[in-house]
């Protein structure tokens, strides 16, 4: 039986926000842009109790909190942040699978301090993070890492949820379909619609029934409806892309200015996959509509993208072919995945962020 942990930082970038200015402490704080092209990157408690959340377009978040502060986003501050929490992570077990800058997990089965407990390690982590870093973080703790990942969520924020073997199945049958870590709002709106409102009711359907209607997703809906996920904690996960994208505070119109725009994406993916002497062999370009419509379009390579020159022919025709006159055009980006070397990390790198 392992004993998996799962720490989820409270509103990460607006509390180290809020942290270091004391004038944001209580109020309503959202880290990214405030102009018409802006998006939430991170929102306080106290934005989110008026329904702002991260993702979110910055105009509707002004609508919805008319008092709310934003501030621009310090990346390098959260990384040294986050740094920081690692570091703590480390002194327990080297077994750290980080998700993301604001969270990970660890598995403490054996763990650096001969500690049996693992509900006694995540108090003491998170008390350590607070007292290190004045900031606040959330736990799950369980035997695997679907119900450690959906735990940490529970007692939001600065709390703890410890789901026991025992336990387990009353509490996934009694979970909305909505909570459980994997499924999608669109899926968990399909599934409603089928009548499968908790775990419950997709217990009740076959593995076969589940693998008709979802493919590939029916067989893990199948296992974690019963407790069941054997995926280990590593932390050597592979990295599948390397990307960037950019927002524009003007809709893109002209397919000339928009040429240059992917022009500009090319060379700073490819600058990155150079440094990393990392190479991969598919290229995606994604483009959103000013309505939010999004629409992504690959082509792979026979081998690795090895010149700049291939990557630029490649998207620009990728642009080409999607364009059409009158497109109006808020955000464009470009990533390449079939990538020639594991790398250590999360399942992407963003080079760039527009807020």
């Amino acid at each position: 039986m392992r004993k998996i942990i799962h720490i989820d930082m409270d509103a990460f970038y607006a509390s180290v926000e809020q942290r270091d200015n004391p004038e944001l402490r209580g109020k309503p704080v959202a880290v990214g842009g405030s102009s018409k092209r802006g998006v939430v990157a991170s929102a306080s408690y106290e934005a989110r109790r008026f329904g702002v959340r991260s993702a979110m377009p910055s105009l509707t978040a002004q609508r919805l909190c008319p008092g709310i502060i934003f501030v621009k986003s310090r990346f390098g501050v959260y990384r040294e942040v986050s740094n920081q929490i690692r570091a703590i992570f480390f002194d327990y077990t080297d077994l750290v699978e980080p998700l993301s800058l604001d969270e990970a997990y660890l598995d403490v089965t054996e763990n650096k301090k001969n500690l049996k407990s693992a509900i006694y390690i995540a108090r003491e982590i998170r008390k350590r993070i607070e007292a290190e870093t004045q900031l606040t973080a959330s736990a799950g703790v369980s035997f695997n890492k679907f119900l450690a990942k959906v735990a940490s969520d529970i007692n939001k924020p600065n709390g703890i949820k410890v789901i026991l073997p025992e336990e387990a199945e009353t509490f996934i049958e009694k979970l909305p379909v909505e909570k459980f870590h994997g499924i999608g709002k669109v899926t968990a709106k399909r599934m409603k619609k089928m009548g499968i409102h908790n775990g419950l009711d997709l217990k009740k359907m076959s593995e076969l029934e589940l693998v008709r209607r979802f493919g590939k997703s029916g067989l893990h809906y199948y296992k974690i409806v019963r407790a069941r996920d054997d995926r280990m904690v590593n932390p050597n996960r592979i990295r599948k892309s390397i990307g960037a994208e950019r927002t524009y505070f003007e809709d893109l119109m002209d397919l000339k200015e928009m040429k240059n725009k992917v022009l500009y994406l090319c060379q700073v993916v490819f600058d990155y996959m150079e440094k990393k002497d990392n190479y991969g062999r598919t290229l995606t370009l994604k483009i959103k509509y000013h309505d939010f419509k999004v629409i992504t379009r690959s082509r792979t390579f026979g081998g690795e993208i090895r010149k700049l020159d291939d990557m630029e022919t490649a998207a620009i025709q990728l642009l080409q072919e999607n364009f059409v006159e009158g497109d109006r055009i808020r955000l464009l980006g470009l990533a390449v995945s079939n990538l020639s070397k594991e790398q250590i990390g999360g399942g992407g790198v963003q080079l760039e962020f527009d807020f």
